[in-house]
């Protein structure tokens, strides 16, 4: 394994950067990513870059607002939620049809122990990419 130390990255042209603006590395990396307790009310985030803010729609309901807004709705994202119930219980989050704006990203989050219904996460994680 290798590894590379430098205090200055330079541009093809020969002018200096720093990590996000080089192209080829930009477009690898998350747009937005937040952690947030969703068991909280109102939700609150934990950490996260590119999220201005989360509003809490209701039990299991959640807009993730976006700090910069994309340019269209094409993105892809990665959720996923942990719950503190048994190892059994099954939690998971989803997006209807609309939830996916410029500005930000509408989903929910739900419970299964015998019959499915939205719940409030202990935690909720989402990841964007995008162009």
């Amino acid at each position: 394994m290798s590894t590379i130390r430098t205090n200055t990255l330079l541009a093809a042209d020969g002018s200096t950067t720093t990590e996000p603006s080089i192209p080829a590395l930009d477009q690898r990396m998350a747009k937005a990513w937040v952690t947030a307790n969703g068991q909280n009310a109102p939700a609150s985030i934990l950490d996260s870059y590119n999220i201005s803010s989360v509003t809490d729609r209701g039990v299991g309901l959640y807009t993730f607002n976006y700090a910069s807004s994309f340019s269209n709705t094409d993105y892809c994202f990665v959720a996923s939620t942990m719950d503190g119930g048994g190892e059994n219980d099954d939690a998971g989050v989803g997006c209807s049809s609309g939830g996916k704006t410029t500005t930000g990203l509408a989903l929910f989050t739900y419970h299964n122990d015998g019959s499915v219904a939205l719940n409030d996460a202990d935690n909720v994680h989402v990841i964007v990419f995008s162009n």
